[in-house]
């Protein structure tokens, strides 16, 4: 059906598009989209006329117009956001070797900081950094560390597990990067992983869905637990101070046997009100992980262990609510 109301739609059409196109600014911009698109524009008012038409005309009409409005929104879209960017593109040429202006440069996040001063301690002592996807599967995560199907740690309250047909999850802890570690390189192996992990628990002002650990895994001959203590003694006095003591405690851990906690005292315990306080999770690697990899385990022994990135930086600044860390108020980050 030929309407005079649909040969009016396509000039208008093509007119609009014409003045979207040619706007040199924001202002002139939206000047147009009200002629066009306002509640007085011209589409406005050609809808309107909609109710003069036979009643067997109106579906087809008003099928055109709402699809060129929809057409016309979306060509006035794409112009504001060209003209956002020629805005933001400098008239001049920039000479980027000149030097940077200091007042404007930001800073490290306070994770960053106590994360570099990790990495840094086990420098110190020969480790290298190792790293890992953060979606994994459940042999890495949870099979190869001797983590049974049963252990509640995979329970879907526990863990966040993605709809693929394989079983994806959000890695738990930075220990599937050792068995990747381990898969492919023979020993000695001495590295830590520090990176994002991911639990279903936010109970409170200490705990986050989302948080940071580090991991550390030393494989030779001869590794024993005096080992492991030495190396945990000396990183965490250097980062908490050189007065800080250390304790283990027996503890019961999947891949590691014999397993312990380690509690750490030191002045920054005692502002808190606590003597000692829990800190890391250690032990010496089963022999059933190294078998997983391909390793004897009548060659060889290591260690392993695991701690929060947040925990360490809570205490070193006295932070009580682990939120704070990703809340993004520039008030907390300009502290550090």
């Amino acid at each position: 059906m030929s309407l005079p109301l649909l040969d009016e739609l396509a000039a208008l059409r093509q007119a609009a598009l014409d003045g979207f196109k040619a706007a040199p600014d924001a202002a002139t911009l939206d000047r147009a989209r009200t002629s066009f698109l306002g509640t007085q524009g011209r589409f406005t008012a050609l809808l309107k006329q909609l109710g003069t038409l036979p009643k067997e005309a109106r579906p087809e009409a008003g099928k055109a117009i709402n699809a060129a409005k929809t057409e016309l929104e979306a060509a006035l879209e794409t112009r504001r956001r060209e003209l956002e960017l020629l805005a933001a593109t400098p008239t001049e040429p920039t000479d980027f070797t000149l030097p940077g202006r200091r007042r404007s440069l930001g800073r490290l996040h306070p994770l960053t900081l106590v994360t570099e001063d990790i990495v840094r301690s086990f420098r110190k002592l020969g480790f290298a950094v190792a790293d890992g996807p953060e979606i994994e599967d459940e042999y890495h995560c949870f099979d190869a560390l001797n983590t049974p199907a049963d252990h509640p740690a995979r329970d879907t309250q526990d863990t966040f597990y993605l709809d693929t047909p394989n079983r994806q999850l959000l890695r738990t802890h930075t220990s599937s990067v050792q068995i990747r570690v381990m898969a492919r390189q023979t020993p000695p192996v001495r590295i830590i992983v520090p990176g994002r992990v991911y639990r279903r628990d936010n109970a409170d002002a200490t705990h986050n869905p989302t948080f940071h650990q580090v991991e550390g895994l030393y494989v030779d001959r001869g590794v024993t637990v005096a080992d492991l203590k030495g190396t945990v003694e000396f990183v965490f006095r250097d980062l908490m101070g050189p007065e800080t003591r250390i304790r283990f405690r027996p503890h019961y851990f999947s891949y590691t046997e014999p397993s312990f906690e380690i509690d750490f005292s030191s002045a920054l315990t005692r502002k808190m009100g606590r003597e000692w306080l829990e800190i890391a999770g250690c032990g010496m690697v089963h022999p059933q992980v190294f078998e997983n990899v391909g390793y004897d385990p009548e060659v060889w022994t290591g260690w392993a262990f695991g701690f929060g990135i947040e925990r360490i930086a809570m205490i070193r600044y006295a932070i009580h609510d682990i939120r704070m860390f990703y809340q993004n108020d520039i008030r907390f980050l300009r502290q550090f």
